[in-house]
């Protein structure tokens, strides 16, 4: 299930289940948006509290269920940081459902993007956060067009760094993933589920300033542990460094090795300068030796 892409002059909703407002911050983001063409609101539980922390879990879900039920928004966009599974028993799925909308996140915002597929069947869009309008660069805004805007769809992915092919081959598969701590602890919650007749491209991601190597490869194995292994037919790992250390790419390598299944590195996607777009709930094809990712919509 597809949402409705943009037309300039629609709203996109502004919400923050993952960090407090920042009225700066929050009033470049707009301004940018406005400058591409697009209307905004915000969601009426983003200021802090009296304590200065996030508002509830209730009052955040409350937020992202209004942007739903609200025909004015087109998107949900909002950022990262820290909390945002606790709105998951929260989310109106069903009114999601009735009225697909654009959501786009990316980081804490694992959950709620993987969430929303897995209780919908709606395709929701890693990559793209809050922070990427404060200092909109060429290659995120043409991720964005070709991603969002109507008469832009992308039918590829657009590679604008060097890729590493830590494992040879081809394969198909649904897409799926993102901040890999995360994803890895998704596995266990009710809110997530996959289909077991189907494979999966499976995308990860991390960075220096969160985790070491050493963590990078607890979280693979625990994914490789799981039964959602099974269907894990490749892997997409995005940006971890300006260097991108050995030992990661020696953990790749025997990621992909030990299960035969292709497996690349980009500094694409993440949490670093670049920030393409990954449709969660997309088919697509990855052919590590040719380093490509083609959509197929």
């Amino acid at each position: 299930m597809y949402a409705p892409r943009l037309t300039p002059g629609d709203t996109i909703g502004i919400i923050y289940p993952s960090q407090t407002l920042d009225e700066a911050k929050h009033a470049r983001i707009t301004d940018v948006l406005g400058r591409l063409g697009f209307r905004t609101k915000l969601g009426a539980n983003a200021a802090p509290g009296a304590d200065g922390c996030l508002a509830s879990a209730e009052q955040r879900a409350e937020d992202l269920n209004a942007m739903v039920a609200d025909d004015e928004v087109g998107m949900v966009l909002f950022g990262g940081g820290d909390g945002a599974v606790e709105l998951l028993p929260l989310i109106d799925y069903d009114a999601i459902t009735r009225r697909p909308t654009l959501f786009s996140s990316f980081s804490d915002a694992t959950s709620i993007l993987n969430a929303i597929h897995a209780r919908t069947g709606l395709v929701t869009y890693y990559g793209a956060g809050l922070g990427q309008f404060r200092d909109l660069r060429w290659y995120d805004y043409m991720q964005f067009q070709s991603h969002f805007v109507s008469g832009r769809e992308a039918t590829a992915f657009v590679s604008d760094s060097h890729w590493v092919t830590a494992q040879g081959g081809r394969a198909g598969g649904r897409l799926i993933g993102g901040f890999d701590s995360l994803f890895a602890m998704l596995l266990a919650n009710p809110y997530f589920s996959y289909d077991k007749d189907r494979d999966y491209l499976l995308f990860l991601e991390d960075h220096e300033y969160f985790n070491e190597v050493g963590a990078i490869n607890t979280y693979l194995s625990f994914i490789e542990q799981s039964a959602f292994m099974e269907r894990v037919v490749g892997l997409i790992f995005g940006h971890y460094s300006e260097t991108t250390p050995p030992e990661l790419l020696s953990r790749l390598e025997r990621f992909g090795r030990q299960h035969a299944i292709p497996v690349v590195q980009t500094d694409d996607f993440g949490h670093g300068t670049k920030h393409a777009i990954l449709p969660i709930g997309l088919d697509a094809t990855l052919d590590a030796d040719a380093q490509t990712l083609q959509f197929h919509g």
